[in-house]
């Protein structure tokens, strides 16, 4: 190998081999070109590049040298992917046209977007989109109301939830027993009625008690009676002579009066006392002094007064 050779492959820095000229054509001398970078902002006198041992200088190289001639190896480097093949192509388009088909699949399937009827869309109403006569929204929706009346009585009664019973939920999403609620309910009900009448029961007097517990008696006796009662009948007049009349004039004449005891079974009063609206006598431990505040008195005169005043008039009347 000689040394131009050496040069040529290590170093590509050779001289143009000096051959023969051919013959046939004229060998054309190698003009040095290349591209020059120059800094402007160089700090030396020397601005042309003519300094030959600055590392910086621009590098020449000649096109046309034995070096380029002899190199036989493609450098050229590929950028990017490869050209695909035939068969490479065809996989991805059959893979585009996959997904392509599911994507509008899964916008068919979704009830929400609006349908494509004859190449119309549909909405959600059943009317289509864009501008038409009143006539035909009119006709399009009548359409979408039989289509889902027919499918609901295609279903029945067993995806429409009629006839099932109602399921009630509580605050946190827990199922309610509505019976058992209803019990309680009716529970509570019949014991707050109870303590009501319990109430009502202890306001009363045991007077009141005593009457109430003779009247049920009444009645209860009062299915063997006979339905119409003569004047010979006993226990009729024996009730009619146990009552007291405040005005009764031969009230003294009867020999059997009421013994020495209340109906409560307490002794009574025994001596004078001042009436009161409801008849009843003090106890059998009264003092004789009256504590009130005088309004069953003044009753009693202002009733007295009214009864005077109407006799008054009466004769008043009568004497014209």
């Amino acid at each position: 190998m000689s040394l131009a050779d050496y040069l040529a492959k290590n170093y590509l820095t050779a001289d143009s081999k000096p051959g023969r000229k051919s013959k046939k054509r004229k060998q054309k001398d190698c003009v040095a070109t290349g591209l020059i970078i120059a800094d402007d902002d160089a700090l030396d006198w020397d601005r042309d590049g003519t300094d030959k041992a600055d590392d910086d200088a621009p590098l020449e190289v000649n096109a046309n040298g034995a070096e380029f001639r002899k190199a036989k190896k493609n450098t050229w480097q590929t950028i990017g992917a490869p050209t695909p093949s035939c068969n490479e192509q065809a996989a991805a388009d059959a893979i585009l046209k996959s997904a392509a088909a599911e994507s509008q699949a899964r916008a068919l399937a979704d009830e929400d977007a609006p349908t494509m009827e004859n190449s119309a869309m549909r909405m959600e109403s059943g009317a289509h989109a864009g501008l038409q006569t009143a006539d035909q929204v009119t006709a399009q929706l009548k359409r979408k109301e039989a289509e889902e009346r027919g499918r609901f009585l295609k279903d029945g009664d067993e995806h429409s939830g009629k006839g099932k019973e109602t399921i009630y939920r509580d605050a946190s999403g827990r199922i309610i027993n509505v019976q058992m609620k209803r019990a309680e309910a009716r529970k509570k009900a019949e014991e707050e009625a109870a303590k009501a009448a319990a109430e009502l029961e202890a306001q009363k007097g045991d007077v009141q008690r005593a009457e109430k517990e003779k009247r049920r008696e009444q009645l209860s006796e009062a299915k063997f009676m006979p339905v119409a009662r003569y004047a010979d009948d006993v226990e009729l007049n024996e009730d009619l002579k146990k009552r007291e009349r405040w005005n009764d004039p031969a009230a003294g004449f009867l020999e059997q009066k009421m013994g020495g005891k209340s109906v409560s079974g307490k002794p009574l009063y025994k001596g004078p006392a001042a009436p009161n609206r409801y008849g009843i006598s003090p106890g059998y431990r009264w003092d004789g002094v009256d504590r009130g505040t005088g309004f069953e008195k003044e009753h009693f005169a202002a009733w007295s007064r009214r009864a005077n005043l109407k006799n008054l008039d009466y004769a008043w009347q009568m004497d014209e």
